[in-house]
C-alpha cells in the first residue's frame, strides 16, 4: 500500500483513531466483497487479508463489493497476523464466548457499543479482526488479539454471518470514521417554536369547543406540551397538526358547515 493510501485508511471521523480491517483465511469471495462494502459504507479503505481467496474483478468479490470495488477491494494487501499484531492494538471477534475469569481467551469479551466507548479516549491504529466463514478465529489466534468483541445474539442461534457481524462493527465504530452522513440534521428541521405554539393555541382551542372539563384543561394542556414537545416535531408536521385541530374545532363549532352533502 502507498503512502497516500495508508494515509486515508478512514475517509473523514476521527483523525486521532485509524481502522483496518483483517479478515483472516476468508473462505468464500462473496464475503470479502460484502466487507469491503461495508468498509466503504462506513468509511474504511484499508483491507487486509490472511490467505484469501483468489479475487477475481469478475467473479463473486467484485460482485458483492457495489462501489467499493472501485477503491477498497482493489487496493486490498496480503498479511499475515503476526504482522498486524506488531502494528496495530487489535479486536477480535467471536461469536462464542462461553469462558469465565478463570479461562481468558474469549474473556473478558466485549459488546460492539462498549467497544466504541472505550476507544473514545484512545489516541490508536486499531484493527478489526474477522475469522473465517465456518470456524471464526481460533483460540491461538485470538490469544494473540488484544481484546475480544463478542455480538450479543439470541443463545439458540448467536452465529452471524460474516459480513453481518463485520458491517454490525464498523457501524458502531462510524463515530470515529464518518464525518458527515446522508440523513438530514433533524434539529435543524425543527420546526420554530412560534409554530409549534400555534399547535398548542389551537389544541386549546379545541378544548374550548368541545367544553372539556375546566378541572382537567391545564393538565391536558400541559400533557399535550409534553407529548409534542418529545416529538420535535417539523414544520410540515406542526402546520398539519395545526390545520387538523383548527378544523376539528370548527366542525365542532358548526357542523352543518361541514356536513357531507351526501
Amino acid at each position: 500500500m502507498s503512502d497516500d493510501e495508508a494515509s486515508t485508511t478512514t475517509a473523514g471521523g476521527d483523525p486521532d483513531h485509524e481502522f483496518v480491517v483483517v479478515v483472516v483465511e476468508p473462505e468464500t469471495p462473496g464475503n470479502v466483497g460484502t466487507i469491503a462494502r461495508a468498509m466503504k459504507n462506513f468509511g474504511i479503505y484499508d483491507l487486509r487479508l490472511v490467505n484469501p481467496p483468489p479475487l477475481d474483478p469478475d467473479g463473486e468479490a467484485y460482485g458483492f463489493a457495489g462501489h467499493a470495488r472501485e477503491d477498497v477491494l482493489p487496493n486490498a494487501t496480503e498479511t499475515t497476523l503476526e504482522e498486524v499484531v506488531e502494528e496495530f492494538h487489535t479486536i477480535g471477534t467471536t461469536a462464542v464466548s462461553h469462558e469465565d475469569s478463570t479461562r481468558h481467551v474469549r474473556y473478558p469479551f466485549k459488546a460492539p457499543t462498549e467497544v466504541a466507548d472505550s476507544l473514545e479516549s484512545v489516541k490508536t491504529k486499531t484493527a478489526l479482526v474477522f475469522g473465517r466463514e465456518g470456524t471464526g478465529l481460533d483460540n491461538e489466534e485470538l490469544g494473540m488479539l488484544d481484546e475480544v468483541c463478542c455480538i450479543p445474539a439470541d443463545h439458540r442461534y448467536p452465529v452471524l454471518n460474516l459480513g453481518q457481524a463485520a458491517t454490525i462493527l464498523m457501524y458502531e465504530l462510524r463515530r470515529f470514521t464518518v464525518d458527515e452522513i446522508q440523513l438530514p440534521d433533524v434539529e435543524r428541521e425543527r420546526a420554530s417554536e412560534a409554530e409549534i405554539d400555534v399547535v398548542y393555541r389551537f389544541f386549546d382551542d379545541l378544548l374550548d369547543a368541545i367544553d372539556y372539563r375546566e378541572h382537567k384543561r391545564a393538565k391536558t394542556s400541559q400533557m399535550m406540551r409534553r407529548l409534542v414537545g418529545r416529538a420535535h416535531p417539523t414544520e410540515r408536521e406542526a402546520a398539519t397538526l395545526t390545520g387538523v385541530l383548527r378544523r376539528a374545532a370548527e366542525q365542532v363549532r358548526n357542523p352543518e358547515r361541514f356536513r357531507d352533502d351526501d
